[in-house]
Order: C-alpha cells, then sequence, then structure tokens
C-alpha cells in the first residue's frame, strides 16, 4: 500500500521519518550536493526507497545518476545534504562501512575480474562475511545454476549478460537489503537484457530493494514500482513507473531521446 510520502511524491524529513514504521522507508537522501573536486554534479537532491520496492533513475548523459550511486557508496565525497539507511544517518560513510550496512553495489564496468575464476569472483565478494562464506557460496549457485554449471571458467570467457550475472551474484554475497545497479544493460544483446532484468525482478522479488540505474528508460520504468528523472543534477520528475511513461512531457523531453 501506498504510504503518504509515495502519494505526496516528496522524500520524508528525519522527523518525519521518527513517525513511519521501520519497515516502509529503507533509504533516504535528503538534499544532496555531491560530484567531483570542486565540480558539483547534484544539487539538493532529495530521494527515497521504501523496503523490497525497486526504483530507478533516469535522465541525459551527465545528468548525475552514477554519480548519486557512487555517493551513496562513499566513492565521492557529499558536500552537503545528508542520507539515512533505516532512519540512521550514514553520510560519507567509508565503502566497506556502508557494504556492512546492507548495501550492494554493481558499477557500470569494471564489475568483475576477467583473469579470475567465476569461483574466484564470488569468493572475493564475501570478504565481509567470512564467517557465513561456504554458505552463502552454496546459496548463490543453488540460485545462479549457469554460474555453478561453469564455477571453474575465467569470467572473461563469459558472454556480456553472463557477467552481468557474475557482478550481481557476488554482490549478493553479503546478503544485502538493498542493491544499487549502475547501467545493468549496456551493451548487452536484446536476449541478455532479458536474462538480466529477469534476474533483477527475481531479486526484487525476494524482498531486496533495487536502486536502478538505467539508460534503457522505458524498460526500466516499466520494471520500476518508482521513478526519478534526473537533469542537470536536480530531480526533475519523480512519481510511479507506470505513470512517468505516459506522461507526455516526460516522453517529449526524455524517452523520445534516451
Amino acid at each position: 500500500m501506498a504510504n503518504q510520502y509515495e502519494v505526496l511524491g516528496k522524500a520524508p524529513t528525519p522527523e518525519d521519518l521518527k513517525k513511519l514504521s521501520p519497515n516502509e522507508i529503507h533509504l533516504t537522501i535528503k538534499n544532496l550536493n555531491a560530484g567531483y573536486g570542486k565540480m558539483e554534479i547534484l544539487h539538493n537532491f532529495d530521494l527515497f526507497v521504501n523496503k523490497a520496492q525497486s526504483l530507478c533513475l533516469i535522465g541525459p548523459n551527465g545528468a548525475g545518476k552514477s554519480t548519486l550511486l557512487k555517493a551513496i557508496m562513499g566513492l565521492i565525497n557529499i558536500s552537503a545534504g545528508r542520507f539515512y539507511i533505516n532512519g540512521i544517518e550514514k553520510t560519507n560513510l567509508p565503502t566497506h562501512k556502508i557494504v556492512r550496512e546492507g548495501i550492494g553495489y554493481v558499477p557500470q564496468v569494471a564489475n568483475v575480474f576477467p583473469s579470475l575464476t567465476i569461483d574466484e569472483n564470488l569468493e572475493i565478494g564475501s570478504w565481509t562475511v567470512s564467517n557465513e562464506k561456504k554458505q552463502k557460496l552454496v546459496e548463490i549457485y543453488d540460485n545462479f545454476e549457469i554460474l555453478k554449471s561453469r564455477k571453474k571458467d575465467k569470467a572473461g570467457n563469459l558472454s556480456g549478460g553472463q557477467r552481468q550475472i557474475l557482478a550481481l551474484a557476488r554482490a549478493l554475497v553479503t546478503s544485502p537489503s538493498i542493491l544499487l545497479l549502475d547501467e545493468p544493460s549496456a551493451g548487452l544483446s536484446p536476449v541478455a537484457i532479458n536474462e538480466v532484468f529477469n534476474s533483477i525482478k527475481a531479486i526484487n522479488d525476494a524482498g531486496v530493494s533495487i536502486l536502478l540505474v538505467e539508460q534503457n528508460a522505458k524498460r526500466a520504468l516499466s520494471f520500476s514500482d518508482r521513478g526519478y528523472v534526473l537533469d542537470q543534477g536536480r530531480n526533475a520528475y519523480q512519481g510511479k513507473g507506470e505513470e512517468l511513461l505516459s506522461d507526455p512531457k516526460v516522453v517529449d523531453l526524455y524517452l523520445g531521446k534516451l
């Protein structure tokens, strides 16, 4: 059931969060400014993700979509604003602590080690859960049969779609409660795109929240519960995925050229 913030289309404040059930809001970003060095890319950006929700970020190249994911993961500095996980501030935590807070991340490029086997890639992903590593790997292989049958193959020998599945699987080894995905369909064939989105949907159906950056805007909005349209580092539009797909302004300004 939609909560009051979905209806109003605004991000909750920390005070609002205290009034909500802990099962409602998972990730909150408020008035966020971030960028690279002195170049600020994101400006006063707000966003929230409910638990077990799928949310996508679309917009032109350079709008700040990937920058937002990097800021959440502690890969670039947040110069102003805050973000919260389950109502607790986590702004500018180092990356390894963000991972321990239950956030997984699959970057667009260099998301697997091509010279290592599938098995070795997954073991590297399990470094924060060393005590449970064996069981985690069993669970991953049970859920990704294509990886299980080729566990001794080098990742560099996989197809583009299979590499993306491996990257998703490795991010899941730490049992994240929210998964950040940066352009998972980039450079893939239509068949591989379907396979990747089917895997993402299965992950979301299992209760993992998804924050998806995607240039395939129509596919992303069709998949997502809610969407945000970024333009020049600001939130231009937000709403339910199906509503943004049919919004004439969004279609004219963004969907027609993405």
